[in-house]
Order: structure tokens, then sequence, then C-alpha cells
């Protein structure tokens, strides 16, 4: 019997994931890791949080409900030193982060493989809406876009390699949300109705600015906004508190609606411009993770998305070394923004994914 370690967050996608595999005559053992308390401002108790006691509570009380073995695993300095500073220190340098991508690589689906390991599972199952599939000629692993579109989570999953593929398993991925919390029901798990957990899960009140500042106060300095021509405009109160694209919050009046560009962490600058002055049709990605293929050796068509809830649109994308590219879009993106992670789709398929690093025609 193949054994299986299900990440098990409290909710009620991870919930069905575990009982389905249980149901599929696997020998499964559910893990909760311990990533970090959020911060300890006062939130509305509707909105659950995945690091909260209360959700490996629930983790716990599903797994005894199911039968299974259930551990918990403290990964607090991991997560803190990985990805809560890598978050800070983006925002510091002026980019806009994607925790969620690193922490799916480095933790969920890195530290939790190794663990796996150890405990002579095979395979990790997971909540996430996607699905995976091994091609029958190449035998790469392939990440394909879940059914359900309006939950899919592909874009998060991009930096998966092969071998953490390989070893996974996303049965959520053929199913809509609402057939999930109908097998939830037919479980009768605890947590059939469970609300979603927030995005970032260690913010408590998804207010990333009050966390900042929270947090490194004395690094956070005020500074001049500034037009593309370098006049003075206003005043910032830190670029960390700022993202290009951003329009609401400048506190400057100047007769038309006026959005951040530009990000200057080194000069302590936030420039500024029209909606038009957004619009990019180049882009320079770095630290590329291919997925469907092996490699890039000539410019290739594709799909692309430039964040997460982004429409995306087809590019090209030109290898500069195998790591790295520049993606030209058939129509100008609007705030393409350093620091995000981009997605690069054949249809359902994702080919692979990088890091935006600049954007303009001086990123080549």
């Amino acid at each position: 019997m193949e054994k299986v370690l299900v990440a098990m967050s409290g909710g009620v996608d991870s919930s069905v994931t575990a009982a389905m595999m249980v149901d599929a005559g696997y020998d499964v053992t559910g893990i909760t890791m311990r990533l970090g308390a959020p911060d300890t401002i006062e939130v509305e108790p509707e909105r659950p949080n995945c690091c909260s006691l209360e959700g490996i509570e629930d983790a716990r009380r599903v797994a005894t409900q199911l039968g299974i073995p259930f551990y918990g695993v403290n990964y607090e300095d991991i997560f803190r030193e990985q990805i809560i500073d890598y978050f800070v220190e983006e925002y510091l340098v002026g980019r806009t982060p994607s925790p969620c991508m690193v922490c799916n690589r480095k933790l969920k689906f890195g530290k939790l493989l190794d663990l796996a390991k150890s405990l002579e599972c095979e395979t990790i199952a997971t909540g996430h809406y996607a699905r995976i599939e091994q091609h029958p000629e190449t035998s790469r692993y392939l990440l394909r876009k879940a059914l359900d579109i309006s939950k899919d989570q592909s874009y998060f999953l991009a930096a998966l390699t092969q071998e953490q593929l390989s070893c996974a398993m996303m049965p959520l991925g053929e199913y809509t949300k609402a057939e999930v919390r109908d097998l939830a029901r037919k479980y009768q798990l605890r947590t059939a109705e469970k609300i979603e957990s927030q995005e970032l899960c260690f913010v408590a009140d998804t207010n990333y600015r009050r966390f900042l500042q929270d947090r490194i106060p004395e690094k956070i300095e005020g500074g001049d906004i500034i037009d593309k021509d370098g006049k003075v405009l206003g005043k910032h109160q830190g670029v960390p508190f700022y993202t290009v694209g951003q329009r609401r919050g400048l506190g400057i009046a100047v007769g038309k609606p006026l959005y951040v560009t530009k990000l200057n962490a080194e000069e302590n600058t936030v420039v500024v411009g029209e909606q038009d002055d957004l619009l990019e049709d180049t882009m320079h990605v770095e630290r590329i993770n291919l997925i469907s293929i092996e490699k890039m050796i000539e410019p290739i068509r594709a799909h692309v998305k430039i964040r997460s809830r982004d429409e995306g649109g087809p590019a090209t994308i030109t290898p500069v070394s195998e790591t790295e590219a520049v993606v030209k879009f058939d129509e100008p993106r609007r705030a393409i923004t350093p620091g995000q992670a981009t997605v690069f789709y054949d249809g359902e398929y994702v080919l692979g994914g990088g890091w935006i690093v600049s954007a303009g025609n001086t990123a080549t």
C-alpha cells in the first residue's frame, strides 16, 4: 500500500484531500506545518488563518475523524528566515514580492518533501487546485490548470521542480469548489462549512503596510514623489508602502489621475505618471524554472501572466541564458512589476515561470 503524506492546514480543501486519499486506499499520514502565527493585530474572527492554532487543531480533529496518524512540525524559524525576511527585504529594495510562490517551492514542497522521505512516504498530497500529469513520450512531469479556473493555483506552483512535481498529488484539480464542498459534507468533515483563509497567512489583517511599519520602522523613511522628469510633486511615507500601478494614497493633486510607475529605493523616490506611462510591452525575467520543456534554445510563443490575477497576454519569450529571458508582449501590458512572478502558459499547461527584474526596452 502506497504511503502518502497529506499536508493539512485545517481548511476544507486539505481536509477533503485527506479524506479522498483514505477513500482511495492509500496509507495516509496527516501533517501540519507550524509556519508562524500571524501578528497579533485583532482581526475579524470569520476570516480564518491557516497558520493559527485553530487551523492546526481543526486539522488534528479531521485526522482523528479519518482515523489517520497526525503530526505537527514547527517550521517557524525557517518560515521567518526564508519567507518573511524575503517579503520584507523585497519591499525595502522597491520590489513587490510573491511570498506564496517562494513558500511552495522552499517549504510546502521543499522541507515537507524531505520530511515525507524520512517517514518513508512516496508522495505528498495537497489541497491545491491544479493538475499534475506525466508526458508519455518525454516523461517530464507537467503542471496543468485546474478544472475550476476560478480556483486555479497553477500560477503559484510554477516554481516547482521536476522532482517536487514527481512526488506530488493534487486531486482537487479535477473538481470545482462547489463539488469539494459537497464531498466535505459527504465525508461529514468538521471543516465542511469553513470559509476560505486569507492570502497572506502571516499578516493578520492583510495590511502589509502596517505589518512592515510594525516590523521595520527604523528602515522606513519618507522622501520625494517625483514625475518622470524629476519634478517634485509631493512627499511619500516610505518606498516599501508603494507598488507599481498604485493610484490611491499618493496625497497629491494635479488635476489628473496619477499612478506609481517606478520605485527607486536607492534614491528613496517614488516616480508617478499617467495611466499610459504604466504600459510596457517588454520585460526582463530571471531565475526561470521550466516545467513542460527542458530548455529554451530559441524564442517561443506563450500566454504570459505578470501577476496571479492577471488574465495574461500572448508574447514571445527570447532566452538570454538558461535562466534568463526577455519577454515581448504582442500588446503593451499595464503595471509590469519588478519582484512579481511571471508564468508562461501553453494553453492549460505551464511552460515555466520566473521573476520580473524590470520592464521596458532597457531590459535587454
